[in-house]
């Protein structure tokens, strides 16, 4: 087992000059056509541009009335979605689920608030589902860059908050589309606080990004030590829940490599039995990697010291990266950004370029009969 702690930056020089507003950069002379490496490593500017979204405008429902939320995404978009509602989870009085798919709950209806989050603007489920909550009646909110949504959303004359310009894909939006839900449930009364949880993503997803900046860094560590063995990734609770389903579909998309994610405790009542045979040949096909933050549940920690070294017999490594941050959304933006960065080091050690995803763009075109 292979314990990878963040690494300490070296300390600045005092007499360098200053400049705030760049983002460092790593990608030199990688492969990497649409500039991933430079969008990822730009992630607590964005977190921070964000969260400095202005609400005052946005004509949003009293929060009196409302009686749930549901967000809408798929892919890169979802994902925003999905960070919603494991921050907001523990602390709203009303629930606040993830709906990824055509379709929308059957109790959607005037008392709902439905966040539709889309990069492009042209998610062809989140568009429908859109549609069936405002037919619903419910109080529909759009986050998108443009596209058809944004039409719609102007047509129900409903709130539209535009992403900023200059993000390459969906998948290096999460700060553009998970934030402003936050602030919103904020303002709503569902969510005390968030604008402090924002403010400690920001200086923790600094200080990160600093060390993965770092030769040798964790991420790249980490990437070496996968090698090409497949990634099993496990988490605990809904906040690693995020976290592992972040890593799996960065490692798909960057990398271009099949990758696998489960969740504690439910993965010890069925998942861990399939690794009781093949020994021989899981050893040398996947790599355990588990992703540990401060707000498990007793039970779940209690649960990673018993799996560990039962799948650790029959893998080729197993990989632990812990968490850092003072709050929820700053450890799970934590382990986001580590699990990004290894992605692309995944893709970078294999001559890849990481931006492009023309299988994705293949099973769009057909299905809009291209």
């Amino acid at each position: 087992m292979t314990d990878l702690p963040l690494a300490d930056p070296p300390a600045p020089d005092p007499s360098a000059a200053t400049d705030p507003t760049p983002v460092p950069s790593r990608a030199g002379t990688r492969l990497d056509s649409l500039g991933m490496f430079d969008a990822t490593f730009g992630l607590p500017e964005q977190v921070e541009e964000a969260g400095r979204l202005d609400l005052d405008s946005v004509p949003l429902p009293d929060g009196s009335d409302v009686g749930s939320v549901v967000l809408l995404g798929m892919g890169g978009s979802g994902i925003g979605g999905d960070l919603v509602a494991a921050v907001s989870g523990p602390l709203s009085p009303v629930p606040v689920l993830v709906t990824k798919g055509y379709d929308v709950p059957a109790f959607v209806d005037r008392r709902t608030l439905v966040v539709a989050l889309s990069f492009s603007g042209n998610t062809e489920e989140t568009i429908s589902a859109a549609t069936q909550a405002h037919e619903a009646g419910a109080r529909v909110l759009v986050i998108c860059e443009g596209g058809r949504l944004a039409e719609l959303g102007a047509e129900w004359d409903v709130p539209v908050i535009r992403l900023p310009g200059g993000i390459p894909m969906p998948r290096a939006g999460i700060g553009a589309l998970g934030i402003p839900p936050l602030l919103v449930l904020d303002r709503l009364g569902f969510l005390p606080g968030a604008g402090a949880q924002i403010a400690s993503a920001v200086d923790q997803l600094k200080r990160r990004r600093d060390a993965l900046l770092l030769p040798n860094s964790a991420a790249t560590a980490l990437a070496r030590r996968i090698g090409r063995t497949l990634p099993v990734v496990y988490a605990g609770g809904n906040l690693g829940a995020v976290a592992a389903s972040r890593w799996k579909g960065q490692i798909n998309e960057n990398a271009k490599v099949p990758a696998f994610a489960n969740v504690l405790p439910e993965l010890c009542h069925n998942e861990i039995c399939g690794w009781g045979q093949h020994g021989d040949v899981t050893r040398q096909v996947f790599t355990q990697i588990l992703l540990r933050h401060d707000f498990e549940h007793p039970g779940t920690s209690r649960r990673f010291e018993l799996i560990e070294p039962l799948v650790d017999e029959v893998v080729s490594a197993t990989l632990t990266v812990r968490a850092e941050g003072d709050g929820p959304l700053a450890q799970l933006l934590d382990l986001v950004l580590t699990g990004d960065v290894t992605s692309l080091e995944l893709a970078a050690q294999e001559g890849l370029d990481p931006g492009p995803v023309p299988v994705l763009d293949q099973i769009k075109q057909a299905l809009a009969g291209g």
